[in-house]
């Protein structure tokens, strides 16, 4: 059974948009999206909390869905605590600094890195069920994630994404913190964000109903949009 995780509530004073869950962020992220002229786009998930969000773009903008994965790479004993990330084959992004502070070698940092691929690698498979992923050369590629906080996994997805050669190459988001907003807009043609709270603290804060999304829910969704409804 899918238990529904409540967002924790957004400071006191704080008038950013909370969403009900994901997909109302979507259709709110799409209503603006729409506004813009787009060449032959396509629209990928962050996989997995993105997935949900960008499946009401790709409807929105009669556009066909993919995915795109990227680990984090946690510090050792401190999982939740992002030092890096990566994609199936780009290049490793790492928070240098963090590295130095928590005396990591590189062969720590190799091991992680080389765990963190393998779970990416397994997720592409159960996502794409030996479907082609969609043409992104020449296109304009919408990266869409559920929320934007440290930019760090966003970083390693548009690197990646970088190698095929697209159009533009845009990012959006239904809140970002401010920080790794504008940090992202040296890896984007575009960054895009609904809302950019000052009191940003965690992408929970702005979801009512924040529950994990499953590879069931990818799948289901990709097979849905995958071509854009056409």
């Amino acid at each position: 059974m899918r238990h529904r995780r409540q967002g924790s509530p957004p400071p006191p004073g704080n008038t950013a948009r909370v969403y009900a869950d994901r997909g109302a962020a979507g259709r709110t992220l799409a209503a603006a999206l729409r506004e813009h002229d787009w060449v032959d786009p396509v629209v990928l998930g962050l996989a997995r909390g993105g997935v949900p969000v960008a499946a009401e773009v790709a409807a929105e903008l009669s556009a066909p869905l993919d995915v795109t994965v990227a680990r984090k790479i946690g510090a050792p004993g401190r999982p939740e605590f992002g030092i890096g990330a990566v994609t199936a084959h780009g290049p490793i992004v790492v928070d240098e600094d963090s590295v130095r502070m928590l005396g990591m070698t590189r062969a720590d940092l190799d091991e992680a890195s080389a765990r963190e691929r393998q779970e990416v690698l397994r997720r592409l498979d159960v996502y794409q069920g030996g479907r082609e992923p969609e043409r992104l050369e020449g296109r304009d590629v919408i990266v869409i994630d559920d929320g934007l906080a440290t930019g760090v996994t966003a970083t390693a997805a548009l690197r990646a994404l970088r190698r095929e050669h697209p159009r533009r190459l845009v990012f959006a988001s239904p809140v970002c913190a401010p920080q790794a907003a504008a940090a992202l807009r040296d890896e984007a043609d575009l960054v895009f964000c609904v809302s950019e709270p000052p009191h940003f603290q965690a992408v929970g804060q702005w979801y009512a109903d924040f529950s994990q999304t499953s590879d069931d829910e990818v799948v289901e969704l990709l097979a849905a949009h995958s071509r854009g409804g056409r």
